[in-house]
């Protein structure tokens, strides 16, 4: 990537898009049942990097020049009931914009909705198309509000929901409500699920297969299995789910704390595709003294699995104020699939809402961030190795770490404006870099 393009973000398509959905008339308060719904939604996020001290940088390090950074997203979203209990989904989304460092040189990236855009022009894409149905189980009711994918209505407490189709892993497993959508809360990728958690997906987040959900009073079962890409971090799709895949089993327990309510989910994720070992790669390398240091991509000779196990905390404090815990643990053996950079993350923080100030449509938040290496990953980065998002020619190695703050301003109704800022020590967790200062600013409309 052309890296004078980092350096000019273009914000004419969202100011359009700015424009274009203020003029539109505020539609009506949600109806507490919903037969169809449409709503859409417009996203800028703008960020510079300072420039940063680095005693050398290699084929993909972030680079330690100031750089500047922006994405743009229009998403437009429908819903309808087509028979009972059964709901379908279409989303449709064009986006464009330019990373740091043509995607490379962090494990924990600062702007999740990066991996939805490539390059300066629009590109418009099926983002979802799947089908959700609900079995009804008794056990009384509970109220489902009106969102983005979710149409307004009563469910059983009790009930099995299916979905199957087009979608993210991430619209099912791994919810948290202080530390999820980098549209309204935390930009880092490491705060919008775990880092760690290589879910299979194609290069913009989603893929096909099925999940299930089983909910019974304050417990819930996931289970679901999902296609990934037909080669690590790329955008085509293997649809040979029952040879490639991704598995993940979720349970989550709902209960109370001092009267105020939180969750625990615990994870379990397993990937199988065609991966290079880190071991082999190293192998390879110390066996041929001035190789390409890109071997890890010559090494995809068979078919290799990965795992991780990983839980996931929230709970509220008061009316205003709710903490979040993220832990996982990735085996680390083989390259990343889908995801990320990472084999060992956690996360944790507050969310702040501005009641006390007399906002109360404002939110403050506040996290910290350490993501880690397994030894073979970190072995093979030591010895000079390049892997997909990392490779500074060698590593000094200390974990990556990061604190990262927001304030999400609402001046208007279906408007937020929102100030971000991010500190990283050791970039791709190398003490020889950083650290590294960027301020952000996100523009976000829905309807």
């Amino acid at each position: 990537m052309d890296s004078t393009l980092c350096r000019r973000p273009r914000p004419l398509s969202a100011l359009l898009l700015t424009g274009m959905i203020l003029s539109f008339p505020a539609l009506a308060e949600s109806p507490a049942w919903q037969d169809w719904d449409a709503k859409v939604q417009g996203t800028y996020i703008w960020q510079r990097k300072a420039a940063f001290p680095a005693s050398y940088s290699g084929p993909n390090s972030l680079t330690n020049d100031r750089e500047l950074s922006y994405t743009f997203t229009a998403t437009a979203f429908l819903g309808a009931r087509p028979w009972r209990g059964g709901e379908i989904y279409l989303n449709a989304e064009v986006g464009q914009g330019v990373p740091f460092s043509g995607l490379t040189g962090l494990g924990g990236f600062t702007n999740g909705e990066v991996t939805r855009t490539a390059g300066t022009n629009p590109k418009v894409y099926r983002q979802r198309l799947f089908l959700r149905q609900t079995w009804n189980l008794g056990g009384g009711t509970e109220k489902i509000d009106s969102d983005f994918n979710q149409l307004a209505g009563t469910v059983d407490k009790n009930r099995f929901v299916l979905t199957v189709g087009n979608f993210s892993t991430l619209d099912v497993f791994d919810d948290n409500a202080y530390a999820k959508d980098p549209r309204t809360q935390f930009m880092n990728w490491g705060n919008m699920t775990y880092a760690a958690y290589d879910y299979a997906a194609d290069a913009r987040g989603f893929g096909w297969g099925f999940a299930g959900e089983w909910h019974q009073g304050e417990w819930v079962l996931r289970f679901g299995r999902m296609t990934g890409p037909k080669e690590p971090n790329m955008l085509p799709t293997d649809y040979a789910i029952g040879r490639h895949y991704g598995d993940q089993v979720e349970i989550e327990h709902a209960h109370a704390l001092g009267g105020q309510p939180g969750k625990v989910r615990v994870l379990a994720w397993r990937d199988k595709a065609r991966l290079a070992s880190f071991q082999d790669a190293l192998d390879y390398l110390n066996a041929h003294p001035g190789a390409d240091p890109q071997t890890l991509f010559q090494a995809r000779n068979s078919d290799k699995v990965k795992y991780g196990l990983g839980i996931n905390v929230e709970q509220a404090i008061g009316d205003n104020l709710g903490i979040f815990l993220r832990a996982m643990k990735a085996d680390g053996k083989t390259e990343t699939l889908a995801f990320t950079e990472v084999d060992g993350s956690f996360s944790a923080g507050l969310s702040l809402k501005g009641a006390a100030w007399g906002r109360p449509q404002d939110t403050f938040g506040l996290a910290v961030l350490r993501n880690a290496l397994s030894p073979e990953r970190r072995r093979y980065l030591e010895a000079g190795g390049i892997s997909f998002f990392i490779g500074d020619g060698r590593l000094n190695y200390r974990p990556e770490t990061f604190v990262e703050t927001y304030y999400n301003w609402n001046p208007a109704k279906h408007f937020w404006l929102t100030a971000d800022y991010q500190r990283i020590w050791n970039p791709a967790y190398n003490a020889d870099r950083g650290p590294v200062n960027i301020a952000g600013l996100r523009l976000h409309l829905e309807y």
